[in-house]
C-alpha cells in the first residue's frame, strides 16, 4: 500500500524529480511551497510522512518542525528534514528541533526511500508479548508470522490507537486524528471502523486489545488478559 507523503519545498525542479520519485514507488505525494499552507493542509488530512525543506518562504522548515513537535496531534508525525545545509550544527539543530532524519541535498532516489522506511521503521509501534506488530512503511500488520489484512482506514486508526496506548480517544477526536479536521463524518463512521478492525483481529485473538470506554470512545490496551 502507498504511503501518503507531503512534500514541502518551494524549489520546483525538487518538487518534480523527488515527487516524481516518490509516485514511481507508489506513494501518493501532495506538493506544497510554503509552511502556511502546509499547516492547513495537514488539518485537514494528516499524511503519513513530512519532507520538509529548511529555506522556505516566510517561516521557515526548522520553526513548522517545532509547531507540529508541540502539538499533540502532531507530535508523533513522521519528519524528514531536506535541505542544502550540510553543516554538522545544523543536522543537530534539525534534529534536535524534533527532525527524524535530515538529508543533504542533492541525493538519490533510493537514498531517499531507504530513509523513509527506516524512520517509519524505528516509529513502528509493536507489542512483542502479543505478537501484534505494525510496519507502517509497507503498511503490514502481523500478529506473530501471519499477515493481517486491513484496509486503509482500519490501519490508519490501528496505526494512531496504537501510538498513544491506554489514552482514551473520543469518536471525535478519532475523526480528527484519522481522517482529519475537515472531514465532516458522522461520529458513528468511527462505530463501524472500530468494528471492522475488531472483526480482522478477531481471527489471532487480538480484537481485545481495541477497548470501549463507555461513554466516552476507545482505546488501545497493549496488554489483555484474553476471554
Amino acid at each position: 500500500m502507498s504511503l501518503q507523503v507531503l512534500l514541502i519545498d518551494n524549489d520546483p525542479a525538487v518538487q518534480q524529480v523527488l515527487g516524481h520519485n516518490l509516485r514511481q514507488a507508489g506513494h501518493v505525494v501532495q506538493g506544497i511551497a510554503d509552511a502556511e499552507s502546509a499547516l492547513m493542509l495537514i488539518e485537514q488530512a494528516m499524511p503519513d510522512m513530512v519532507l520538509l525543506e529548511w529555506d522556505l518562504p516566510g517561516q521557515s522548515g526548522l520553526s513548522l518542525i517545532r509547531r507540529l513537535r508541540a502539538r499533540t496531534r502532531t507530535a508523533g508525525l513522521p519528519l524528514i528534514m531536506i535541505a542544502l545545509r550540510a553543516a554538522e550544527q545544523d543536522k543537530v539543530l534539525a534534529l534536535e528541533a524534533g527532525a527524524d532524519d535530515y538529508l543533504t541535498k542533492p541525493f538519490g532516489p533510493r537514498e531517499t526511500l531507504a530513509r523513509i522506511n527506516a524512520v517509519l521503521r524505528r516509529r513502528s509501534p509493536a507489542l512483542p508479548a502479543a505478537g501484534l506488530r505494525i510496519d507502517p512503511g509497507t503498511q503490514r500488520v502481523m500478529a506473530g508470522s501471519r499477515q493481517i489484512e486491513l484496509g486503509r482506514v482500519e490501519f490508519r486508526l490501528l496505526h494512531f490507537l496504537m501510538q498513544h496506548p491506554q489514552r482514551v480517544h473520543t469518536r471525535s477526536q478519532l475523526l480528527d486524528g484519522v481522517w482529519g479536521m475537515d472531514a465532516y463524518l458522522d461520529e458513528r463512521t468511527v462505530d463501524a471502523h472500530v468494528g471492522r478492525l475488531r472483526h480482522a483481529l478477531a481471527p489471532c485473538g487480538c480484537h481485545a486489545h481495541i477497548e470501549t470506554v463507555r461513554g466516552s470512545g476507545y482505546r488501545f490496551v497493549p496488554a489483555f488478559v484474553p476471554a
